[in-house]
């Protein structure tokens, strides 16, 4: 699994008990999913179709450091299946997991459209990294 966000948890981050508001948490984590299911397929119309169930395991406090991690785990026609973990960086303590986030590609006119994907490519959407060999 792939940790590459991290997130810092300030005070508007906090619920009613001092600890991270989960709805805070699942909008960082279908934010980074849809990130990564447009790397993947290589495609910027993608929506969130389904999450499974969401196991809070433990809570982050203010000032801790949490990263989430983002593991491909099927390539349907039209849809990209994920998990996720998100941990506390420091101690890397599960705070949360999800076993299913299903992402499906879109086409222009908003229906579901095959992505010819069938396993991780890192696709850079059309666009190749401007790599020039330093001095």
């Amino acid at each position: 699994m792939n940790f590459y966000t991290r997130k810092w948890v300030k005070p508007e981050d906090l619920n009613p008990n001092g600890s991270l508001f989960g709805g805070t948490l699942l909008r960082w984590i279908d934010e980074e999913a849809v990130i990564y299911a447009i790397v993947q397929l290589g495609n910027p119309h993608v929506v969130t179709k389904y999450i499974s169930e969401i196991n809070f395991v433990s809570s982050a406090k203010q000032g801790d450091i949490i990263e989430l991690g983002i593991e491909a785990i099927n390539f349907g026609r039209t849809s990209l299946t994920m998990r996720c973990v998100v941990r506390n960086k420091i101690t890397r303590m599960v705070i949360l997991s999800i076993d299913k986030l299903v992402f499906v590609n879109l086409d222009a006119e908003g229906t579901p459209t095959p992505h010819g994907k069938t396993e991780i490519t890192y696709a850079y959407m059309g666009i190749e990294p401007d790599i020039k060999k330093r001095d």
